[in-house]
């Protein structure tokens, strides 16, 4: 069965959305993730560019300044429950892992 759009996020959409909480353009979203991430996540430009317009269609982010190429973009309320939807769900993931193989192993 497909999963629905945006019922759950990769780890790029997460990340794409937790780094507008503050308003930000691409190239800031780009460098960010990486930092955030310690490396182990990226987005390419055109993974990017391409989560914008969905978020930008779905309501999550909107658009908040545009000087020539250069856009920038926060985070909408509608925006923000996804990703507090999503960290609930990563974080009864890691429990169920606590619950199945203890506190501290891993």
């Amino acid at each position: 069965m497909a999963r629905a759009k945006f019922h759950t996020l990769t780890e790029q959409m997460f990340y794409v959305l937790l780094c507008l909480r503050v308003e930000r353009c691409g190239i800031d979203i780009l460098d960010l993730v990486p930092e955030l991430t310690g490396g182990r996540v990226s987005v390419g430009s055109g993974t990017l560019y391409n989560l914008l317009e969905q978020f930008l269609d779905a309501g999550f982010i909107r658009e908040t300044r545009v000087e020539g190429r250069r856009r920038s973009y926060i985070l909408t309320e509608r925006g923000l429950e996804t990703l507090k939807n999503e960290y609930g769900r990563i974080c009864a993931q890691a429990a169920d892992f606590r619950r199945v193989f203890g506190e501290g192993e891993a």
